[in-house]
């Protein structure tokens, strides 16, 4: 029989040895049970598994260590998770995080709480207000906001932030829209948010789901995402936006 959790929380590591918290994670398991977290080892060549391993042996019973031969790309390694969750554990709810914890575990349980009755999909947004502790830097404050702004424009949606990495669904829905590969390894976001639009149109989206600003998100050093991505990402939005207007 499967066991049952109340939500389950993807993240996936790609050469994550040194980034992984490990008191962090012991600190949030610790006092929920009620929750899985399986990590995808995403190929790495360094000790991430041996890392991961370590986290399972301490909570066996809430911690997943999956592995996938090669490097795939973050896309691929959060499918790979949901997959894996949607197959073997009960849960009403499943999510995807960073392993450096940007977000927080917590943060994103509290978040989760929001995913009920007619709110099928809830996510971070990094929000700097006054009340609120968004440490980003400086230059990639301002691409994101560019990237932002133009995606926003795409999706013709009023979101503010569709790459935060804290994303929480109702099972159900991920059961639909983690079925297919993605086109882009990095703005996979962008196309769960078509996948989610072509599913029950962008007026019912507004109704479905939450933009939730961070009370806290903190940007690590030592990012995957290469500055020189920023030049061949406008051809990912190109194919994305090609892609998901063909199926309309």
């Amino acid at each position: 029989m499967s066991k049952q959790f109340e939500l389950c929380i993807v993240i996936p590591c790609y050469n994550e040895e040194k980034r992984l918290d490990k008191e962090r994670m012991f600190s949030f398991l610790k006092l929920n049970k009620n929750v899985l977290i399986c990590y995808v080892n995403d190929g790495s060549s360094d000790n991430t598994i041996g890392v991961l391993n370590d986290i399972k042996e301490n909570y066996p019973n809430n911690v997943e260590a999956i592995s996938i031969t090669a490097n795939v790309g973050k896309a691929e390694a959060v499918r790979t998770g949901i997959l894996h969750c949607n197959t073997h554990f009960k849960h009403p709810k499943i999510a995807y995080l960073d392993a450096d914890l940007a977000t927080t575990l917590e943060e994103c349980y509290e978040i989760s709480e929001l995913v009920e009755n007619e709110t099928i999909f809830a996510f971070g947004s990094r929000i700097k207000k006054i009340d609120t502790n968004i440490q980003r830097k400086g230059y990639r404050f301002l691409i994101g906001r560019i990237i932002a702004t133009f995606i926003s424009r795409q999706l013709n949606l009023g979101v503010y932030d569709t790459q935060c990495g804290c994303k929480i669904f109702k099972t159900d829905l991920s059961e639909k829209i983690f079925t297919e590969k993605f086109i882009s390894k990095w703005l996979f976001d962008v196309e769960l948010f078509h996948r989610i639009i072509k599913i029950y149109g962008e007026e019912k989206m507004c109704k479905i789901s939450k933009e939730v600003p961070l009370k806290s998100w903190i940007d690590y050093d030592d990012s995957k995402v290469k500055m020189t991505y920023f030049f061949k990402l406008w051809l990912d939005l190109y194919h994305i936006k090609k892609h998901y207007s063909q199926l309309n």
